[in-house]
C-alpha cells in the first residue's frame, strides 16, 4: 500500500474483523450486502445505505430515501438528551471525486438534505471484510459508544444459505459515562414496492408509487413492519414485499409516516419507562394498537398511500444502560421480489415477440413465499449462519497473507452477489459481464446488466464461483453445452433468454461479431475444472459428447491439417479477431487439448486421449518455435491477414493466459518453462507503469495520475500498428490478477505482488470503492480471476477425481496459514517450520474433506508422523521432485472440527 493510503490493517477480534477505512478513504467505500441472485443494498463508509438494487435491476445510483438509522441517548442526572442520525457529518464536506468512470462516491440529494436537517455523528470509521461491515460512530456529545456490524450470510458450498435476500444490522451500545443512560435506537425503511429500481424517488414521492400499505407483525421475539402494495397484480414486475424487523419484543413500531420530520418527532416523544414495559402476551387479547395514543407515539394515518406517494415505516428499540453496561440491538431488512423478467437488451438481431414479457423468476422465491418467511428463516438460523460466515471470512483475514491481499480475496465474493449475477427460478446461474454504470454510459447507458449474458470469453477469467459454489458454476456449463451449442458444434459467446427461445446461431453475436474462439476453448477447460471440483463421472458422461462435438468443430475450422496450430480469423475477448499465429488463442488451445486428453482418459477412450496428446505436442513445439522472440511471445500474421486490431510485435499481457489455466488444472507446462518465466518478466518489465502522468488513453481510463497498473499491451521495441489491438492502453483487473498469480506460480513472487499491490492500491477508498473492481461496468466478472491468487500463494491444487490435495506455499516466513476449499468442505492449512521439525495442520471448518492422497511441500527427506484428532493415521510417503507424496491406507474423511497433524523431521 502507498504511504498516503488511509486504509489500515486491523487484527481480527470478535467485534471487528477486517480492514480499516477512515477520513478521506471513506469517500468511495460501499460494501454491497444481500444474497446470491437477490440484489443488494450497499452500506457505505459514512453509515448511509445506498445503491439500492433489490428489484431485479442494476442501477448503481438507485436510492430509496427515508431509510436510515437514528439514535436518541438521554440521562436524567446530569440532564442529557442527544439525538443523532447515524451518518457521518464529514460526508457533507466531501466534494465529488474526479476519478474517471466511477460513481461510488456520489451522495444522493435526499441524503444530503436529511443530514443537513438532522445532525449526524462527527465521524465514522469503517472496518470491512466481506461480507462483514463494521462502523464505529464517533461523537463527543453521545454518552454511549455506538458500533454497527452488518452482514448477509456467505457460506461457501452452500448457495441456499448464501442466497438470502436480507441484511442483518446489529448495533452494540455501551454506556461510557458514570450515570445511567436510556434512549432508543431507530430504524426506518421506505415502502418501495412498486418501484422499478430506476425511476427517481424524491422524498416519499415517485410516479410508480400508490396503494402502498404497511402493517405491524408482532411475534414473541421480534416486531416487524411488513411493507406491501396489494394493488399490484401478482405478475407485476415490481410486485413483492419488504420487511423491517427488530429482533426484540420491546421494539415499538411507527408504521406509517411520510417525512423524516414525523419520525424524528416520534423519537423526541419517546417515553422510555412506558416503552420498556413488557408487552402483553400475543394471545392475551391485549389491544396494543388501541393503547397507542398513551405510548407517546404519533397517531398513524390509515389506508393505502395515494397515487404518486408511499409510506415509510420505522421501529424504535428502547434501551437502559447502567455505567459500563452494554446491549446489542438487531434489525433485519429483507425483501422479496419474485418477478424477474428479461428487462435487458440482448445481442443479436432484433426479434419480434409481441407482448411477451419473458418471466425468469428468482431462485430465492421458490424457497420463500414472501419477505416475512425470509425473516423467520434468518431469525431461526441466524447464529449458525453467522458462525459459518464468520469462520470463512476469518480464515482469509487471519491468514498469513499480506493484509491487503487477504482483503482482495474476500472481495472475490462480491461480484457473485452483485446484480452482475442472478439465479432464475429453475436454479440456473447467469451472469452479465458487469453492471452498467459510469464506465459504460458513453455506449450503453447507466443502468441494467452489461453485455448479456454468460459471456464465455469474459467469464473465462473467473475462478471464484467454481471454487466457492461449484454447483452453480456447473449450471453455466450445462447452459453452454445443452442450450447454447449449435448443431454444428460451435458455441456462441452469449446466451439468449429465456432459454426456450432460439439461440444466436448463424447471426451476428456482438462483442466480437462471430462466436468467440477463446470462449469455446475455455468451455473445454471449464468442464475439466468442474470435474476436478466434484461434478462427478455421471455429469461428465452427460457433457462429454458435446465437448467432443466442440473440439471437432474447432479442429475442422481452425486446424484442418492437424499441425496443432490454429489459423484464420480468431474472435476473442478484445471484441475483435486475432489472425495468424498468436499465443493468446494458441495457449488456450494447448491447455484445452491437455484438458480434453485427461477427460478422454477418464472416459476410457485411450485412443482419443493419445490423439489429443500428440496434437498437443506438435502444437506446443510449433507455437514456441514460431512466436518466441527471446523475451516474450509475439504474433505472426499470414499472407493477406489484416493488420488492424492486431498486436504483432507487441508484448500482450494476456499471452500466457492458457499457461495460467494449465497450472490451475495441474496440467503442467504447455510451453518451455524457461520461456514462460522470461515472458512473465518481460510482461511486468514492459507493461507495468508506476504512474500514468502524461499517458494518452485511447479508450477507457481505469488507471490515471498516481495510479500504477499493468497495460493490456505495449510495443517495447516499436512497431505499434496504426490501429492496434483494441483496449491496448487500458488496465484490466482480471488480467492483472492472472498475471500476478502466474508470476507467483512460476517462482517470481516479487513481480506478482508488485502487480497485485498496485491493483489493490487503486481501490483504497479515496478514489475507488474497494468492493467494486470495474471494467466494462461495475462489479466486473473478469476480476474474478483474483481467486487464483490464493491458489498461487498456497500452491493448493485439488482433484475430486482421486481425492487428492496438494500444497506448496510460495512464501514461508516462519509460518504459513491459508484457507482452502474442496468439493465437500473447507478448512485451513497451517505450516510452521522450526528446523529440524516442520509442523503441518489441516483442519476442517465446514462440511467434510475427503482425501486419499496428499502432496506436501518438497524438502529434505526425513521422518513423518501423521495423526487425526490424536489418533495415528496409517500411510506411506515418498519424496519426489514436486513434493512429499502421502498415500493413506484408506480414504480419510475429515469432518468439521477435526484436524490432521503432520510432523516432519528433516535430516541434513
Amino acid at each position: 500500500m502507498t504511504s498516503t493510503d488511509h486504509r489500515r490493517d486491523l487484527a481480527g477480534t470478535h467485534a471487528q474483523l477486517g480492514y480499516r477505512y477512515e477520513q478521506n478513504a471513506l469517500r468511495s467505500v460501499a460494501m454491497p450486502l444481500g444474497g446470491i441472485g437477490t440484489g443488494q443494498i450497499a452500506l457505505c463508509g459514512d453509515g448511509s445505505l445506498r445503491q439500492w438494487q433489490i428489484v431485479n435491476q442494476a442501477n448503481h445510483l438507485g436510492f430509496v430515501p427515508h431509510s436510515f438509522f437514528a439514535l436518541r441517548a438521554s440521562s436524567t442526572e446530569p440532564p442529557t438528551d442527544v439525538i443523532r442520525l447515524l451518518q457521518s457529518r464529514e460526508s457533507l464536506v466531501w466534494e465529488p471525486g474526479q476519478t474517471p468512470l466511477v460513481n461510488d462516491d456520489v451522495i444522493p440529494d435526499d441524503q444530503r438534505t436529511l443530514l443537513a436537517r438532522y445532525p449526524g455523528v462527527e465521524r465514522t470509521t469503517f472496518v470491512g471484510a466481506y461480507p462483514f461491515a463494521h462502523i464505529r460512530y464517533e461523537d463527543a456529545a453521545l454518552p454511549v459508544e455506538v458500533n454497527l456490524e452488518a452482514w448477509s450470510p456467505f457460506v461457501p458450498l452452500d448457495a441456499a444459505a448464501s442466497g438470502l435476500p436480507a441484511i442483518t444490522f446489529t448495533f452494540h451500545l455501551r454506556n461510557r459515562t458514570t450515570t445511567h443512560v436510556h434512549g432508543c435506537l431507530g430504524a426506518t425503511l421506505q415502502n418501495a414496492v412498486g418501484w422499478d429500481g430506476v425511476t427517481p424517488i424524491r422524498g416519499n414521492r415517485c410516479s410508480l408509487y400508490g396503494g402502498n400499505t404497511n402493517r405491524v407483525r408482532r411475534q414473541v421475539d421480534r416486531v416487524s413492519i411488513v411493507l406491501e402494495n396489494l394493488s399490484l397484480p401478482s405478475d407485476h414486475p415490481s410486485a413483492g414485499q419488504m420487511v423491517l424487523a427488530a429482533l426484540t419484543s420491546t421494539a415499538r413500531p411507527y408504521e406509517l409516516w411520510a417525512t423524516p420530520d414525523e419520525f424524528m418527532r416520534a423519537i423526541e416523544g419517546f417515553h422510555l419507562d412506558r416503552q420498556l414495559d413488557e408487552p402483553a402476551p400475543l394471545n392475551s387479547g391485549y389491544d396494543y394498537m388501541a393503547q397507542r395514543p398513551h405510548r407517546n407515539i404519533p397517531q398513524a394515518p390509515i389506508g393505502p398511500s395515494v397515487p404518486g406517494e408511499t409510506w415509510n415505516g420505522g421501529l424504535l428499540a428502547p434501551f437502559r444502560l447502567a455505567p459500563a453496561e452494554s446491549i446489542d440491538l438487531t434489525f433485519v431488512v429483507a425483501w422479496h421480489f419474485p418477478n424477474r423478467y428479461v428487462n435487458f437488451d440482448q445481442f443479436g438481431p432484433p426479434r419480434q415477440y409481441g407482448k411477451s414479457r419473458f418471466w425468469l423468476g428468482n431462485a430465492y422465491s421458490t424457497r420463500f413465499s414472501d419477505a416475512e418467511s425470509v425473516v423467520d428463516h434468518l431469525a431461526l438460523h441466524r447464529s449458525a449462519l453467522y458462525e459459518s460466515s464468520r469462520a470463512w471470512t476469518a480464515g482469509l483475514v487471519e491468514s498469513s497473507l499480506p493484509a491487503w491481499l487477504a482483503e482482495a480475496l474476500t472481495v472475490q465474493g462480491v461480484p457473485l452477489r452483485s446484480p452482475t449475477c442472478f439465479q432464475t427460478a429453475d436454479g440456473k446461474f447467469f451472469g452479465f459481464e458487469g453492471c452498467l454504470g459510469a464506465s459504460t454510459t458513453m455506449w450503453s447507458g447507466a443502468y441494467g446488466g452489461s453485455c448479456p449474458l454468460n459471456c464465455t470469453h469474459v467469464w473465462n477469467y473467473e475462478q471464484a464461483l467454481s471454487r466457492l459454489f461449484p454447483a452453480l458454476e456447473r449450471t453455466m456449463r450445462e447452459t453452454e453445452l445443452e442450450v447454447m451449442q449449435a448443431p454444428e458444434g460451435y458455441i456462441p459467446h452469449r446466451v439468449y433468454m429465456p432459454l426456450y427461445l432460439p439461440q444466436i446461431w448463424n447471426e451476428v453475436v456482438g462483442g466480437p461479431d462471430d462466436p468467440a474462439l477463446d470462449g469455446m476453448l475455455g468451455t473445454v477447460l471449464k468442464v475439466y475444472r468442474e470435474v476436478r471440483q466434484g461434478a462427478g463421472s455421471t455429469w461428465l458422461d452427460r457433457m462429454w459428447p458435446a465437448v467432443k462435438r466442440l473440439l471437432t468443430f474447432v479442429m475442422e475450422r481452425w486446424d484442418p491439417d492437424r499441425d496443432g496450430v490454429l489459423a484464420g480469423k480468431q474472435p476473442n475477448t478484445y471484441d475483435i479477431s486475432f489472425y495468424g499465429t498468436n499465443m493468446f488463442i494458441g495457449g488456450l488451445w494447448l491447455a484445452a487439448l491437455r484438458a480434453a486428453e485427461e477427460m478422454a482418459r477418464l472416459q476410457q477412450e485411450p485412443e482419443l486421449a493419445q490423439e489429443l496428446h500428440d496434437l498437443f505436442e506438435r502444437g506446443s513445439i510449433a507455437y514456441d518455435q514460431a512466436l518466441w522472440n527471446g523475451e516474450y511471445y509475439g504474433q505472426i500474421l499470414g499472407p493477406g491477414d489484416p493488420e488492424e486490431f492486431q498486436y504483432t510485435d507487441g508484448c500482450l499481457s494476456d499471452q500466457l493466459f492458457g499457461q495460467w489455466w494449465a497450472h490451475l488444472l495441474d496440467l503442467g507446462h504447455i510451453l518451455p518453462a524457461d520461456h514462460v518465466r522470461q515472458a512473465l518478466r518481460s510482461i511486468v518489465r514492459y507493461n507495468f507503469r508506476r504512474d500514468f502522468h502524461g499517458f494518452e488513453h485511447e479508450y477507457r481510463v481505469f488507471a490515471a495520475g498516481d495510479d500504477a497498473g499493468l497495460l493490456v499491451c505495449t510495443w517495447p521495441h516499436g512497431g505499434r500498428p496504426a490501429v492496434p489491438v483494441r483496449y491496448a492502453d487500458e488496465v484490466w483487473t482480471g488480467v492483472e490478477y492472472h498475471v500476478g498469480a502466474h508470476c507467483i506460480m512460476e517462482g517470481q513472487p516479487a513481480d506478482g505482488l508488485l502487480v497485485l499491490g498496485a491493483l489493490r492500491a487503486r481501490y483504497a477508498g479515496t478514489r475507488r470503492n474497494p468492493y467494486n473492481e470495474i471494467e466494462c461496468g461495475d462489479h466486473y466478472a473478469r476480476s474474478l480471476a483474483g481467486w487464483s491468487v490464493l491458489e498461487a500463494m498456497s500452491g493448493f491444487r485439488y482433484s475430486a477425481v482421486d481425492d487428492a490435495l496438494s500444497f506448496a506455499p510460495a512464501i514461508v516466513d516462519g509460518e504459513f496459514r491459508v484457507p482452502f476449499i474442496t468439493a465437500g468442505g473447507w478448512g485451513r492449512y497451517e505450516q510452521i517450520g522450526h528446523h529440524p521439525w516442520t509442523r503441518i495442520v489441516l483442519s476442517c471448518s465446514y462440511g467434510t474433506i475427503r482425501m486419499e492422497h496428499l502432496v506436501l511441500p518438497p524438502g529434505p527427506a526425513g521422518l513423518m508422523f501423521l495423526s487425526m484428532d490424536g489418533h495415528n493415521l496409517a500411510s506411506t510417503s515418498a519424496a519426489r521432485r514436486d513434493g512429499v507424496r502421502v498415500a493413506f491406507d484408506s480414504p480419510v474423511v475429515l469432518p468439521a472440527g477435526s484436524q490432521i497433524e503432520i510432523s516432519v523431521r528433516s535430516f541434513g
